[in-house]
């Protein structure tokens, strides 16, 4: 119990000390000092003035040459180019698509390959290929396509008019499309003024920048042959 209340003294003693230490060092109000300068004080509301919009009228000046005349009017004038080759009228036959014929491998092959020997016998001075035809190049849709090497190398690279030449000599204008690398309108005329069948093997030289020489080899005599 004595031991008790001697430390309850000490630690009494102890805090007095501190506490006159402190008001020496005047602390306490330091203390309180730095509590109110730090609350924060409202800021007084700022007062603002409304913006008005105005609204004016202003005459648009012009030139006096032009004053008395009425505004010009802008439009947007698109022109596509079309393609004019003089309209030749065929003698031919419509024919029958319900009566196709197809041709046999060997005589496709034979004629084929007679279409190829025409073609070396040609040379080199003007750029060749050879084209079998099908029942699609010469009835129903007469779509005719073309080698993809060959129209990059030597075809134009937008669509424009070609012409076809038989072996009499005859010219043919078509349509050539850059975008789908074949014939379109006029080969129909020229396949049919010709009366080219499935197995039908063309030699095409092309002479000129559009102008093609086309050479005939027929299935039927390859037939007649085998």
């Amino acid at each position: 119990m004595v031991a008790k209340s001697t430390y309850e003294d000490l630690r009494r003693q102890r805090v007095e000390e501190n506490k006159k230490r402190m008001e020496d060092l005047h602390l306490p109000m330091l203390s309180q000092s730095i509590k109110q300068s730090s609350s924060p004080k409202p800021s007084p509301m700022k007062r603002t003035t409304p913006r008005i919009a105005r609204k004016e009228i202003v005459e648009v000046r012009r030139s006096s040459r032009v004053a008395n005349l009425p505004a010009p009017v802008y439009k947007e004038i698109v022109t596509y180019e079309r393609f004019d080759f003089p309209r030749r009228i065929y003698n031919y036959k419509r024919r029958d698509l319900s009566d196709r014929v197809y041709a046999s491998d060997a005589a496709r092959g034979i004629a084929t390959e007679k279409a190829e020997e025409l073609e070396s016998s040609l040379g080199d001075e003007f750029p060749t290929f050879v084209k079998p035809m099908l029942q699609s190049h010469v009835t129903g849709g007469f779509w005719l396509g073309l080698p993809r090497y060959f129209c990059t190398r030597n075809l134009p690279r937008r669509d424009e008019t070609v012409t076809l030449v038989d072996e009499e000599g005859e010219e043919y204008p078509t349509v050539y499309l850059a975008g789908k690398n074949g014939l379109s309108g006029g080969w129909r005329g020229f396949s049919l003024a010709h009366e080219l069948v499935d197995g039908d093997a063309l030699v095409f030289q092309l002479i000129q920048r559009t102008v093609f020489k086309v050479y005939i080899i027929r299935v039927n005599g390859s037939e007649e042959e085998n």
